[in-house]
This record gives structure tokens, sequence and C-alpha cells, in this order.
């Protein structure tokens, strides 16, 4: 498989998916480095509920966080989320720069995916074989032929 081809090991971003509304809890939480441990403090629960979780790693903490509110509202099936933010500003700033970067490389793959079909759907009306296709596009002619069902809708 070439590097060209790897975009389309990933889904395509569905067209309605800021459309999509779910019924979700989202809860911030505020994540400090103290000493060799983490502590992380959940805001604005119900009933001005609050909780404090630690742990020896980020992971660990968050898992622990998340498993102490849901005892406490003794939540089950609800769609909740939680959004874990260190408490110190560059490192917040750091962690929302990958975020940022990483939907901002999902939507350029999904860019490419959409440029790649509609070049397959142009060169084949225009009767181009799979395989040239393939070589203008950096594609084999394999992977055009996976991809031109798609393309034709």
């Amino acid at each position: 498989m070439t590097y060209a081809e790897s975009v389309f090991d990933q889904d395509d971003i569905p067209e309605d998916s800021d459309q999509i509304e779910i019924d979700e809890t989202t809860y911030r939480v505020t994540v400090t480095r103290t000493g060799k441990n983490w502590t992380a403090t959940v805001h604005d629960l119900p009933d001005g509920h609050a909780v404090r979780g630690q742990g020896a790693t980020w992971k660990e903490t968050r898992d622990n966080v998340i498993e102490c509110v849901y005892d406490l509202l003794g939540l089950s099936t609800e769609v909740v989320s939680f959004q874990f933010i260190p408490a110190d500003p560059q490192a917040e700033a750091a962690v929302k720069a990958v975020s940022a970067a990483r939907a901002a490389r999902a939507h350029a793959e999904q860019a490419e995916r959409d440029a790649v079909y509609g070049a397959i759907r142009t060169l084949m009306d225009q009767g181009w074989t799979s395989r040239d296709i393939g070589s203008a596009l950096g594609f084999s002619h394999q992977r055009i032929s996976q991809i031109a069902p798609r393309a034709t809708k």
C-alpha cells in the first residue's frame, strides 16, 4: 500500500456530523500535577457536588475520576463526556494545539478522499482505464477499482 492509498484506511466524516444531536452532559475536569502524582477536580456536577481524584499517571487519574463521577451520580446508560484540561495554561494550550491539529488532519484527509472520488468520476467519465487513473493519481489499479464504486455514487 502506498502512502497516498493509506488515506482510505480512515472512515469518511459523515456529511451531517455537525447536525447530529446527542443528549450528552460534558463535565470539565482540571488536572494538576502535584509532586509525582496527579490530582483532578470535576467542575459543575449536579447539586453542587465536587469530585476530586488522584493517580500516579494521567490515565489512572482520569479513570479514577470517571469511576467516582459515575458512582456519585448513579450513572449507567447516560451519555457523559469529560473534558480533561491541564490546570497549567501552557500545558492546556499545548494539549489544545494537538487536538486542533488532529481535527485539521481529519478534515484534510476527508478533503483528499473527496478530491480522489471526484477525480475518479471525472476520469472514468472521460474513458480512462483504472490502470491509467491509478498511475495519474498515485494509486494501484486495484485500489482504483475498490474506490470506483464509491466515487460513482
